[in-house]
């Protein structure tokens, strides 16, 4: 598959997925994207249209911590520092949105992490 294909596929799938997930207040959507290098999640009120947190790999407190580690491991620690800070702004509840990716490697990783870590989907 080309490039193009690739874009044109995970946005068909990603508005399929769309249709049915929603954040509200009470339960906000976790939404994940993943670059080649980085990995990037933010919880969301679809309601009132507002970030109420977003955590990645380029914050400076993980970025250097997580200089040579694997993708895998940087998904972990993103998982982890989530599900921290959520549960710090008193979310302890969201619906998880892969964004059109499937649910193994990398995604998967970083939902494990933040179920270990607290919050439920």
């Amino acid at each position: 598959m080309t490039k193009k294909n690739n874009t044109r596929s995970r946005s068909r799938i990603k508005k399929s997925v769309r249709k049915k997930i929603y954040g509200t207040p009470e339960r906000p959507r976790l939404s994940v994207y993943r670059s080649l290098n980085n990995i990037y999640v933010q919880i969301i009120d679809d309601l009132s249209g507002r970030t109420l947190l977003q955590v990645s790999t380029l914050m400076p407190e993980l970025r250097d911590s997580l200089k040579s580690a694997s993708a895998m491991q940087k998904s972990v620690s993103v998982g982890e520092e989530v599900a921290k800070r959520a549960l710090d702004n008193n979310i302890k509840t969201v619906v998880f949105d892969r964004n059109g990716y499937r649910y193994h490697g990398r995604v998967k990783a970083l939902a494990d992490a933040v179920r270990k870590g607290g919050l439920q989907f």
